[in-house]
């Protein structure tokens, strides 16, 4: 009995394993093979070079500021979506009149095509756009908000922010309903009110989530890429431009897929190493020692 259930089990999980060794462990692999050749002199007959991509691009200026650059992104984005959403989230599941407009309206956001969002706040950093105007019209000079170093990359993030609140929001109201009405009843009784009953209460019995939505957006923030491409193409000055747009172009416009393949491996082992930051922050009593 219990073999015909195992061979249930595998046979389910078949699908899902196949999928994941065409689209994930077999270019993952060849990634890693493909970083110890060089194609800049020739792409059918690269030179095995072992580890030298890697000692170029930790030499390269461009590819340490395309670090930095990413960083700065994740520095704008993920403090925003990880607070505000919450924020939302216990406002909208609180007894109010229309909150399922509200969900819909918040949420929208969410399935509409990054592409689309990207050149909609395009048109609107625009120099003659919408922002720039009511900047005009109650007397300020105009911004360069995608031609401006200083300021191209937070209008960037504003993009991000916005297209993702609404997702972290319902991740939050998920986790909000499961949420014992008692503990907020024996915080009254304690005397806590307001934000401190949700420090008490609900931070606590949430967390997990918030570790989830923290990992989520991080990992999501150092692969950015959409936005950069619409909007500023890593400009101005390559203020924008992130480790994810420097693996695109060397891979597809230089062709030098032995670099880019590196700076993907690279860009592998940051993730891996803020994800896993992230897990023992938000829940290290679960794998203290």
């Amino acid at each position: 009995m219990d073999t015909k259930k195992n061979l249930a089990a595998l046979l389910f999980l078949l699908p899902a394993f196949v999928v994941l060794t065409i689209f994930f462990f077999i270019p993952f692999f060849q990634t890693i093979y493909l970083s110890f050749f060089d194609y800049s002199k020739d792409i059918y007959s690269p030179d095995f070079v072992m580890f030298q991509n890697y000692i170029e691009l930790i030499k390269s200026p461009l590819f340490l500021k395309t670090i930095v650059n990413t960083f700065y992104f994740l520095i704008l984005c993920v403090p925003f979506l990880v607070i505000f959403p919450l924020f939302l989230a216990i406002l909208i599941n609180q007894n109010i009149k229309g909150k399922n407009i509200y969900k819909i309206i918040i949420y929208l956001p969410v399935v509409i095509s990054i592409v689309v969002v990207a050149i909609a706040f395009k048109w609107l950093y625009a120099p003659e756009g919408l922002l720039n105007f009511f900047m005009e019209s109650i007397g300020l000079s105009h911004i360069g908000w995608l031609s401006s170093p200083k300021v191209a990359m937070i209008s960037v993030a504003i993009v991000t922010i916005f297209k993702g609140v609404g997702y972290y929001m319902m991740i939050y109201l998920s986790a909000l309903m499961s949420v014992p009405k008692e503990l907020y009843d024996a915080a009254d009784v304690d005397g806590a009110v307001g934000f401190k009953k949700h420090m008490l209460v609900t931070i606590p019995h949430i967390m997990p989530m918030i570790a989830l939505v923290s990992t989520m957006s991080s990992i999501s923030a150092l692969k950015v890429f959409v936005e950069i491409y619409v909007m500023t193409h890593g400009g101005p000055l390559d203020s924008t431009k992130t480790i994810v747009y420097y693996i695109y172009e060397k891979a597809f416009e230089n062709l030098d897929l032995g670099i880019a393949s590196a700076g993907a491996v690279i860009l592998l082992i940051i993730v891996m190493a803020f994800s896993i930051l992230n897990i023992f922050v938000f829940e290290k009593d679960k794998y203290s020692i």
